[in-house]
C-alpha cells in the first residue's frame, strides 16, 4: 500500500481502477482520500482508463461504453450492482455512494475510434451504470463520447433513466444521421409507490417519459424499456396497463419489457432490502427466485399480458420494431399478473 499515498498526494496523476481496487482492498473506501463528496453525499473518485470501448461476449452486441462506475440512482434491483465488487466494493451502499469517474474517457475513446481496425460496430452505451446520472451534468463525459461517436460514424444503443439525455438531443441527432442511434429510456412503472420504493435516486417516471417525447420530436429513435417488471410491486395488470398507456401517450416509438432477475450481489442486496422494508414479501420472493430467474412459466405469462396491452394501446413490441439500433439491441436485463405459478400477487 506504500505507493498509493504518494500517488494520491501528487494530485496530477490519477489512479487506475486497478489502483483503486488495491487501495480499497487494503484500507476500505476510507482510503480513497481524494474522492470528492458532493451535495448528494456520494463520493466521486476520478480515475484514468486505459480503454473506453469494452469488448464483451455472449451478448447481442460486442462492445460497451461506461464512463462512470457505480450509480447514485440506487435502484434496488439493478443487475449492475454486482460489478462494483470488481473494485473491492460492495453491491449495496457503496454501489450508490462511491462513484468512479473515468476522467480521460473521451480522449481514450477518440483514439480507439480513429484506429484503422475499428469496424464501426454497434456499441451498447450505459450497460453497467447510467451515463446520465446527475454527475454527468458536471463532467459531460457522455456528451463528449456521443460527439466522438458521431464523428467516428459508430452506431449506438443508449440505456438511461436520466431525463438529462434531452440536453444532448443535438448530438444524438447528429449521430442518428451519421450512423444510427436508439435511446432506450428505462421506465419500469408509473406507479409512484413502487417508484419511490425501488428507485430512490431516479427522476419521476413522467419526467422520463417527457424526455422520450422530446427526443422523438427531435427525430431520434426513442422508446421505453418497461424493465424490470418487479413481482409484487409493479406486476398487477392494472399497473402494467397504466404504464403502457402512459408510454403510448408520450409518443414512445417502441416498448419492451423483462421480468426482474437477480444476479449474485444484486440478489443479496435485494433480498436484504425486502427483508428490511417489506418483510411480509420476503418468503414469496425466496420462493419465486429460487434461482437467478423467476420460473419460465411466470415470465411467459408476463410477456403475454404485456403483448396484449401493447397491441391494445398501439405500441410496437420491441422485438418487432425496425431500425439498426434495435436489431442489435443493448442488454435488456435492467432490469404481470402473477398467476398459476405457485402464488398470485
Amino acid at each position: 500500500m506504500s505507493r498509493f499515498p504518494v500517488l494520491f498526494d501528487l494530485g496530477a496523476q490519477r489512479p487506475t481502477t486497478r489502483d483503486v481496487a488495491s487501495l480499497v482492498k487494503e484500507g476500505g473506501t476510507a482510503a480513497l482520500t481524494e474522492a470528492e463528496r458532493r451535495a448528494d453525499q456520494a463520493r466521486y473518485q476520478e480515475v484514468v482508463c486505459r480503454s473506453a470501448l469494452n469488448r464483451v461476449k455472449g451478448m447481442p452486441f460486442n462492445w460497451t461504453l461506461n464512463p462512470y462506475r457505480g450509480c447514485t440512482h440506487g435502484c434496488h434491483y439493478c443487475f449492475a450492482r454486482r460489478y462494483h465488487v470488481q473494485f473491492e466494493m460492495n453491491a449495496s451502499d457503496e454501489f450508490a455512494s462511491v462513484i468512479l469517474v473515468k476522467r480521460n474517457f473521451v480522449e481514450v475513446l477518440r483514439r480507439e475510434l480513429d484506429r484503422p481496425s475499428w469496424a464501426r460496430e454497434m456499441v451498447a452505451f450505459g450497460t453497467a451504470t447510467d451515463p446520465y446520472q446527475p454527475i454527468e451534468g458536471h463532467y459531460r463525459l457522455t456528451r463528449g463520447a456521443i460527439e466522438s461517436l458521431a464523428r467516428g460514424r459508430t452506431p449506438i444503443g443508449l440505456i438511461t433513466k436520466g431525463p438529462m439525455v434531452v440536453r444532448d438531443r443535438d448530438v444524438l441527432a447528429d449521430l442518428s444521421r451519421a450512423a444510427a442511434c436508439t435511446v432506450y429510456m428505462s421506465v419500469p412503472t408509473v406507479d409512484e409507490d413502487a417508484w419511490r420504493a425501488l428507485e430512490p435516486g431516479t427522476a419521476h417516471p413522467l419526467q422520463r417519459l417527457r424526455a422520450v417525447r422530446e427526443l422523438a420530436d427531435a427525430g431520434i429513435d426513442a422508446g421505453v424499456l418497461m424493465a424490470p417488471v418487479v413481482p409484487g410491486f409493479t406486476s398487477s395488470r392494472s399497473k402494467v396497463e397504466r404504464t403502457i398507456k402512459a408510454i403510448a401517450d408520450y409518443g414512445a416509438r417502441f416498448v419492451g419489457c423483462n421480468v426482474m432477475h437477480l444476479e449474485d450481489g444484486t440478489r443479496t442486496h435485494f433480498m436484504a432490502f425486502i427483508e428490511r422494508e417489506f418483510p411480509a414479501l420476503h418468503p414469496r420472493f425466496e420462493r419465486l427466485y429460487a434461482g437467478k430467474y423467476a420460473p419460465e412459466t411466470y415470465r411467459k405469462q408476463v410477456k403475454a399480458m404485456v403483448r396484449v396491452l401493447q397491441e391494445r394501446h398501439g405500441l410496437t413490441r420491441r422485438e418487432d420494431a425496425g431500425g439498426q439500433g434495435r436489431s442489435r439491441r443493448p442488454d435488456d436485463r435492467h432490469g404481470h399478473d402473477a398467476t398459476q405459478v405457485g402464488f398470485a400477487w
